[in-house]
């Protein structure tokens, strides 16, 4: 009996001990999967930051990680809003920091704080400088030459046969983003890759802030400098510019709008394609960018490394080799927005054809 005790009480220890452990194990697992996550946007001026990749972000984050949380904010395209944002996330004891940075450059201290506190930065969309851990975004390079190739296209396009010596190069206006922005560079980059020696850059301007009210003012000046007749074209590099490039053109009574492309696939830009207002615009399928910045969010909250996730490396101005995923993008003109934007699930027919718009989704093809 005094044997079966003995074995009874180890028995009953061994069970314990191997109860305790399980449960500490659980709390460990369970400390490890529920943290918080940080997502910084950088204005309200592009839609898409809202509207599209907060949601998809924190949508995905809690499916990959039902016991995270996560923290948000806006900067309204104030970088020294976004410094406290940063600050006062990382206070909060956030484990891992999502950045669409208002300023590439400026944010750079920032990021060496978040590194100190051991708080990893993941940039979104935009390289931002510093030692950040990861980076999602779109082929810019890509994107340039996909809105360059369009803009020389519908600008040949509309040339009388014969004009293509070096003195009758076509008349192209650039309308690049905000210089502080590493896109604005990139997306240039790629567009000069296809325009240069094929065009005349009559003007070249970096449009601080992204806002269609600074675009509208740099194709004003535009206009007063060349006068409408000798713009063939005008690259635009992404939508909300163009929405500025266009209400500039009817404001100067351009009876006929020049090619102008964009960027982002706005609902507006869908609608001015169709209406014949801007000619392309560039889809990029925010969900699979989304999905990747959640990815590498939680495997770096869990104190993963990124090798499972990211694709390829980048180098940035201050650091190489950083693990990425870079996507690529979709060119949209009017006789592709039902197969690039409607059948993708992008938009409804509903969205776009308002009832203003119905004759012009007709002509465009679209209500077949």
């Amino acid at each position: 009996m005094r044997a079966r005790a003995r074995h009874l009480v180890a028995a009953l220890a061994a069970a314990l001990m191997t109860l305790s452990l399980a449960s500490c194990g659980g709390e460990e697992e369970s400390s490890a999967d529920g943290f918080a996550v940080g997502l910084l946007l950088p204005n309200r001026v592009t839609p898409r930051w809202e509207n599209q990749d907060k949601p998809l972000i924190e949508k995905r984050v809690k499916e990959l990680c039902p016991r995270c949380t996560m923290e948000h904010a806006n900067a309204e395209g104030d970088v020294t809003r976004q410094r406290q944002q940063m600050l006062s996330m990382i206070t909060k004891g956030v484990r891992v920091l999502i950045l669409d940075a208002a300023d590439t450059r400026a944010l750079r201290s920032s990021i060496q704080e978040a590194r100190k506190a051991g708080v990893p930065v993941l940039a979104y969309d935009r390289l931002a400088e510093g030692p950040i851990s990861g980076f999602v975004s779109f082929d810019g390079a890509r994107i340039g030459r996909l809105q360059g190739e369009a803009l020389l296209g519908a600008v040949d396009a509309k040339r009388p046969t014969g004009s293509a010596g070096p003195a009758d190069k076509a008349s192209v206006v650039m309308m690049n983003g905000d210089p502080t922005s590493a896109n604005a560079a990139w997306f240039r980059k790629g567009a000069l890759s296809v325009l240069t020696g094929r065009v005349r850059i009559a003007r070249s301007y970096d449009t601080e802030g992204w806002t269609a009210q600074n675009a509208h003012a740099d194709m004003t000046a535009a206009l007063a400098a060349l006068g409408a007749a000798r713009i063939d074209g005008v690259l635009a590099a992404n939508d909300a510019l163009a929405s500025g490039v266009i209400s500039a053109l009817k404001s100067a009574g351009v009876a006929e709008l020049p090619p102008v492309t964009g960027q982002d696939a706005d609902l507006d830009a869908v609608q001015r394609i169709v209406r014949g207002e801007q000619y392309m615009t560039v889809y990029k399928p925010f969900k699979k960018e989304a999905d990747a910045a959640a990815a590498m969010a939680v495997a770096l909250g869990r104190g993963r490394d990124l090798s499972k996730v990211a694709t390829t490396t980048i180098d940035s101005p201050t650091d190489q080799d950083i693990p990425a995923v870079l996507l690529n993008a979709t060119p949209v003109t009017a006789r592709t927005v039902k197969r690039a934007l409607v059948d993708s699930g992008a938009y409804t027919l509903a969205q776009i054809c308002t009832r203003q718009l119905r004759a012009a989704c007709d002509r465009a093809g679209l209500l077949d």
